[in-house]
């Protein structure tokens, strides 16, 4: 019998531990239905603020933690949390730092206003998630992002990453949802996210440094396209469009649907069989 194929999932939000919305339910429930499907797992997001500790049972996971990690020539502490969804057997790791994930609120102030360092919480977070999977030893055959707070997360992997053994060979799936396509980044985010492997050139969307250009970074880098939201900036759509990149229509997504749970377990099996078809 063949190994169980191996999806990590790098979600910006998971039901119950953030508000519903489109993307935390997909973050509750696909995974479930992946495992349930016979395929192995991983479940990541950001440990926010909001995220009740005591009330979901965080605990630290020691022997992942004490990775250090530079973001703008700052070293900071990376710490690794988990929890379980008992009724869905499955458990989700949370990437937190006090500097970044202690505030208590998601992405905006309480004034509305955008975290001047998103950019850097988004960095901490990409690099986070893939220094761990590294620790765990756990080479997953595709890696699914939803949410932009995980759209480093293709360019690291293609390029940083890359010749690295737990990722060589996977197939990066990326979810788009109609989200910060008009907020700004701040202006240096380019030269903050270069690590070794990874080129000005490969960067240049960020020489403006917006909630558009980084989906286009993460398009670019990715290996199937999911329409998690029904309308989406037309500059993206022409982007995935232009791209040639395999994507997949939107698909209504509500707690009591399986739609888009059958549909996405099907693109990731496309995904893969396009792969072993150019091998």
């Amino acid at each position: 019998m063949p190994e169980p194929k191996r999806v990590l999932f790098i979600n910006a939000e998971i039901f119950p531990y953030v508000p519903l919305s489109s993307s935390a339910i997909v973050g509750r429930y696909l995974p479930q239905a992946v495992q349930e499907n016979g395929k192995q797992i991983r479940s990541f997001m950001p440990r926010y603020g909001i995220v009740k500790e005591r009330r979901n049972q965080l605990h630290e996971v020691i022997r992942l933690s004490g990775i250090n990690l530079v973001v703008n020539d700052i070293d900071r502490p990376l710490i690794i949390k988990v929890a379980s969804i008992p009724p869905a057997r499955m458990q989700v790791y949370f990437i937190d730092n006090e500097d970044y994930f202690q505030r208590k609120s998601i992405y905006y102030d309480d004034k509305g206003k955008f975290f001047a360092d998103n950019d850097e919480r988004a960095i901490f977070f990409a690099r986070g998630v893939l220094e761990t999977v590294k620790k765990l030893r756990w080479k997953p055959d595709i890696v699914h992002c939803q949410g932009w707070i995980s759209h480093l997360v293709p360019l690291y992997l293609k390029k940083a990453f890359k010749e690295d053994p737990i990722f060589t060979d996977c197939k990066l799936i990326l979810s788009l949802y109609d989200e910060i396509s008009k907020e700004n980044f701040s202006e240096n985010m380019r030269s903050k996210v270069l690590l070794p492997g990874i080129k000005n050139k490969d960067v240049e969307l960020l020489s403006e440094p917006n909630g558009i250009n980084l989906a286009k970074l993460a398009i670019q880098n990715s290996d199937g396209i999911i329409y998690g939201s029904e309308s989406l900036d037309g500059n993206l759509t022409g982007f995935i469009n232009d791209s040639g990149i395999p994507a997949l229509d939107y698909v209504p997504i509500t707690e009591e649907s399986n739609d888009y749970i059958n549909a996405y377990i099907n693109f990731y099996d496309k995904i893969l069989e396009n792969n072993a078809t150019k091998e």
